[in-house]
């Protein structure tokens, strides 16, 4: 059954990397219920993804498309961003969202971990946003949203090369919005604290073997450690703040880096 779509984004094209699951699949819905046409990226079952596509299209009522790209090579960014254009169009929305990460402590750190993670969470959003500027500056219209985290602004313990790569995305999201700043294209970072995804459930099953204790009691332990609230941020919150960034009334909200944290930032 297609749901009626408020089409604030009608006849907008957007790419969601790493968008098959988790934060990124809750972006894509977001979009695609505003009448956007969209590209999935990311690894997995190809059934699984296809049945995905599939669902999402019929739902909404869009065009939806799916691409394989392993975003840590830059000739794969930019196939995905051809292939976008080629299926939707063009690219009017680019969500930069892919992330993996690994624990260690700084001199333990393996460095292909660190390359990889380097490669995936940051240099990845140099390739795509350099692929899709020059015909975002053609129409003058155009939004770019890099999903951060609370470590793109703060520090935390056995996550250098994370930290590391989401300092930097903040800083090119910057470098993006002033390039921009007189043009219809706008750039932010969104930085989530901690939202039940995969990459967080591996972390509270990890902490529970460690601790010896239930998942439950893992998940709490793990929430008063950081985010005051003691509450999860959902993937559907953070897909509606894309959507407000696609809005035009956040026209002029550029180069900045949102938080959906449980107030983990204000202590």
């Amino acid at each position: 059954m297609t749901t009626t779509s408020q089409g604030a984004l009608r006849g907008r094209a957007a790419i969601v990397t790493g968008s098959t699951s988790g934060i990124g699949l809750g972006i894509a819905r977001a979009l695609a219920a505003q009448g956007a046409g969209v590209m999935l990226n990311g690894f997995g079952d190809a059934a699984a993804i296809e049945k995905l596509r599939s669902e999402l299209a019929s739902e909404f009522g869009v065009t939806v498309a799916a691409h394989g790209a392993d975003i840590g090579k830059p000739s794969q960014v930019r196939d995905l961003v051809t292939d976008a254009t080629r299926v939707l169009g063009k690219v009017d929305i680019l969500v930069n969202n892919a992330g993996i990460q690994h624990t260690a402590t700084v001199e333990t750190f393996p460095e292909d971990k660190w390359d990889a993670i380097l490669a995936i969470n940051l240099t990845s959003n140099f390739h795509a946003t350099k692929a899709v500027l020059p015909a975002m500056r053609q129409r003058n219209w155009g939004r770019i949203v890099n999903i951060a985290s609370v470590h793109g602004l703060v520090g935390s313990e056995q996550k250098s090369a994370y930290v590391a790569a989401k300092h930097g995305v903040i800083g090119l999201t910057k470098v993006v919005a002033l390039e921009t700043a007189t043009t219809g294209i706008t750039c932010n970072a969104i930085c989530p604290g901690f939202v039940l995804t995969p990459l967080v459930q591996k972390q509270i099953d990890d902490r529970a073997a460690r601790d010896r204790v239930s998942t439950d009691q893992a998940i709490v332990s793990l929430l008063a450690e950081k985010q005051p609230s003691h509450a999860f941020a959902t993937t559907d919150a953070i897909g509606a703040l894309v959507v407000f960034l696609c809005s035009d009334a956040a026209a002029q909200i550029r180069g900045a880096a949102l938080p959906v944290d449980g107030a983990w930032l204000a202590q």
